[in-house]
């Protein structure tokens, strides 16, 4: 029996192993196409969007195109208008700002999820969710979407003052 678990682990092993092994993970490269110097191997990924480089910001060359949470006037806006609340979440990478719960007691309170669908500054490029949890004491808490005018007014302001950003970015 023990021969047979031995047997029956090695397959499973040589399975696992095989799928693994052909998944894509290595991808066979022709080296003629490849470059031997590894500046321009890096420069070639770089390229391809497959690395960074520090040598266009040493060097001073401006050609990159990275856009980063500063340079996103919804994301920025979105910041500023949420400054006065305790946020858990902010996550540029996955455009997504989650408040904590907060409320004037502990009866009542709210959360604000806010999730980005483009860059753009637009009404249907963010989506703002608003829950609403309820407790009658520390064990029994119920949690609903709220409809409120607070998700509209949100919406207004964050777009207001993306526009005055993006305008401020234009004339840089």
């Amino acid at each position: 029996m023990l021969k047979f678990n031995k047997f029956i682990s090695t397959i499973v092993f040589l399975i696992i192993f095989l799928s693994f092994s052909s998944c894509g993970i290595y991808r066979k490269v022709d080296t003629r196409q490849t470059p031997v110097n590894s500046q321009d191997r890096a420069k070639k990924n770089v390229e391809e969007g497959r690395g960074a480089s520090l040598g266009n910001i040493i060097s001073g060359s401006r050609n990159t195109n990275y856009e980063f949470s500063t340079s996103n006037p919804m994301w920025r806006a979105s910041l500023e208008t949420l400054d006065f609340l305790p946020l858990s979440v902010v996550d540029y990478s996955g455009g997504v700002i989650v408040t904590d719960w907060y409320g004037d007691n502990q009866k009542e309170n709210l959360k604000i999820t806010l999730r980005f669908l483009s860059n753009e500054v637009r009404a249907d490029s963010i989506k703002i969710v608003v829950h609403q949890r309820i407790c009658l004491d520390n064990a029994n808490c119920n949690i609903n979407i709220f409809n409120s005018k607070i998700k509209d007014e949100l919406l207004v302001a964050i777009i207001k003052k993306a526009a005055i950003l993006e305008k401020e970015l234009k004339k840089k």
